[in-house]
């Protein structure tokens, strides 16, 4: 994310608005917010509501990865990083248990052999799932590199329609799970958005350069996949099979999500942010993001947060939003001072061994 000497602040602050829509996710779905589909719309309007913001932070995943892939398409490819990755998911694994046991949090009774074992071992067992496909999707990166680099432009092209007909529009058009379908939850659709990133990198995409044309595409995607999800569960009511719409529209890998997230990365590719206090702000903030995500994701954390910030007590009530606000800022906020220190850690355990 650098230019020059400097992280380009457009895209980190990508990365920080990406990182409060996966909050937002996950105070909607977890916290039981958004109820599951389906529900007369005229019994619960503030579910409704619920899933249109779901529907405008859908894309922040692959947001995330289209950054990366964005610039690792032209960067060197470094094993230290793997390992400080490695380390950082570790240090989350590892260290929230002890602590919530010491705060009585969690009981030591709560905790078998096999918790501890998820714990030691984070990526197997996809303790973390995003953490899992973005570790393997950067020990791929410098093969895909390598392979943009070599291939011409329309061979690109024609590589990508098949990679997003085979990941992503058949899913979207069949009435039907697919057995090799994840959702988007994988390293293999990860590897999709980097050859999408790499493309975008080295030839871009004309018509989404215009601002309007982007947010415009962003808005309609996101909008879309809200009304058809809500038409989806009216006509499920009477033909099970469109129940299944529902479910796979607010999927990372359906081609709304897909468009959507593009279309979002194009309007923060062409943003311009002055320089000043706020980009400097930003460009300070943004290196804590994934820490944010490690801390309110460890899985003794993940479905317990939203009850200890009093989810329950705005659930089927418009006053979820500012609820919603306060309680993504606060996860932020934490997730980042947390960060800072186990960054100042790392910075200062590194100075011991050189």
């Amino acid at each position: 994310m650098k230019s020059g000497s400097k992280r380009q602040a457009n895209f980190e602050l990508l990365r920080i608005v990406a990182m409060f829509m996966i909050i937002s996710l996950h105070y909607l779905v977890k916290g039981g917010i958004a109820t599951p589909f389906p529900f007369p719309a005229k019994e619960n309007p503030a579910g409704v509501l619920a899933w249109l913001v779901e529907a405008f932070c859908i894309v922040a995943v692959n947001c995330y990865v289209l950054i990366s892939g964005y610039f690792l398409v032209e960067s060197a490819w470094k094993p230290g990083r793997a390992v400080s990755l490695v380390l950082q998911v570790l240090f989350y694994s590892l260290l929230v248990p002890p602590l919530l046991l010491l705060t009585g949090v969690v009981s030591a009774g709560d905790l078998d052999m096999y918790d501890w074992i998820g714990f030691a071992f984070p990526f197997g067992t996809e303790h973390y799932w995003f953490a899992t496909a973005y570790l393997v999707m950067y020990l791929f990166a410098p093969f895909l590199a390598a392979g943009i680099e070599k291939m011409k432009k329309r061979d690109l092209q024609i590589l990508l329609v098949f990679l997003f007909a085979v990941f992503s529009l058949e899913k979207t058009v069949l009435p039907l799970y697919l057995a090799t379908d994840r959702y988007g939850y994988d390293f293999g659709w990860f590897l999709c958005l980097f050859v999408a990133a790499g493309y975008i990198r080295r030839y871009g995409i004309s018509w989404l350069d215009r601002q309007s044309h982007a947010a415009g595409l962003y808005a309609l995607s996101c909008v879309l996949i809200w009304l058809f999800s809500l038409a989806a569960n009216t006509v499920g009511g009477k033909m099970e099979t469109f129940v299944h719409y529902a479910d796979m529209l607010y999927t990372y890998n359906h081609l709304l999500c897909v468009t959507g997230a593009v279309s979002l990365f194009y309007v923060f590719k062409n943003m311009r942010v002055r320089e000043g206090r706020f980009a400097e702000t930003v460009r300070k903030l943004a290196p804590y993001t994934f820490g944010v995500y490690l801390l309110h994701e460890h899985i003794l954390v993940r479905y317990e947060w939203m009850k200890w910030l009093g989810a329950e007590k705005v659930k089927e009530s418009f006053l979820f939003v500012p609820h919603l606000l306060l309680c993504v800022a606060a996860v932020y906020a934490v997730g980042t001072a947390v960060d800072f220190v186990r960054a100042r850690i790392f910075s200062m355990a590194g100075k011991r061994r050189q």
